[in-house]
């Protein structure tokens, strides 16, 4: 019999979601295992979760929200010291993989001994790729099926390789949230770790509608901690420069503005990173 596969799902106070998204693994037609990480949820929601998820899943604790890198990173070393599995499923509690999402990623890797990061497809003809100025960015999709050389992986569903992570280490908890997934990759690449996403191992993520403050402020942070640490400090300042443009631009022009802006975490992302004030956004963000 194949050995299951572990899921980590990363949760945090959507409950109903997760259920969904445990039932999608527990419906792949290859096996697996879904351990659960939850980031400090309210007792109700981890009141239902323990109601609703069959017995043999295990949910880690944390008892705060330690942010995705970070809580991915309790259930990695959890898989790295008790299995003995090659690969290792990493997604947040909103993501449904298709049924044979798993098993067509593990056949695509089977040939690729160095592939080390793998993601699904969402469909979107996008490929995740990573720029010296902007981080990781979505560059157009090069392939139809199978494998597609990538910058880094998407966390909605991704795999990883055993070897790759004891080589290269796990996500950096600076990040908190976003970006993590490209400096894993970028350091992987760096030992001759392959990145790539495989088409037709579908998967969908119904929940990407937050606005919260935070996520403007972790985009831009991370992104200027990213390019400083790979790409050096020269471009660092030209993104800097460019962060700034972008500010006093939105503030005078609405329709420039993204799907995330807040002028005010916009303003404390610079000065964050000017600090070097990284790890959880500050008190107050996650609730605008």
């Amino acid at each position: 019999m194949p050995t299951a596969t572990t899921i980590i799902i990363v949760h945090w106070n959507r409950s109903d979601r997760c259920e969904k998204a445990v039932r999608a693994v527990g419906d792949q037609d290859s096996p697996t295992e879904v351990v659960i990480v939850d980031n400090g949820s309210s007792p109700e929601h981890l009141d239902h979760l323990r109601r609703v998820v069959p017995d043999d899943v295990q949910i880690i604790e944390n008892g705060t929200n330690l942010g995705f890198g970070p809580a991915a990173n309790v259930g990695l070393r959890w898989w790295l010291r008790n299995r003995t599995g090659t690969w290792v499923g990493l997604m947040p509690h909103d993501a449904l993989p298709a049924g044979d999402c798993l098993s067509t990623m593990l056949s695509t890797v089977a040939t690729r001994p160095r592939a080390g990061l793998v993601c699904a497809d969402f469909g979107d003809g996008a490929t995740p790729i990573v720029d010296p100025y902007f981080g990781g960015i979505l560059g157009p999709q090069t392939v139809a099926e199978g494998w597609e050389p990538a910058g880094h992986p998407h966390g909605t569903f991704m795999l990883a390789r055993r070897a790759c992570l004891t080589e290269v280490g796990l996500f950096d908890e600076r990040y908190f949230s976003y970006c993590e997934e490209a400096d894993l990759a970028l350091r992987a690449s760096a030992v001759g770790w392959e990145s790539g996403l495989v088409r037709g191992a579908m998967v969908v993520n119904p929940d990407l509608g937050s606005r919260s403050a935070a996520v403007d402020y972790l985009q831009l942070r991370n992104t200027l901690l990213q390019v400083r640490e790979h790409s050096g400090r020269y471009k660092a300042f030209i993104r800097f420069c460019i962060g700034v443009i972008h500010l006093a631009d939105g503030m005078v022009r609405p329709a420039s503005r993204g799907p995330y802006w807040d002028p005010r975490a916009r303003v404390r992302a610079l000065a964050d990173h000017l600090r070097k004030r990284y790890g959880p956004p500050p008190p107050g963000l996650l609730e605008r």
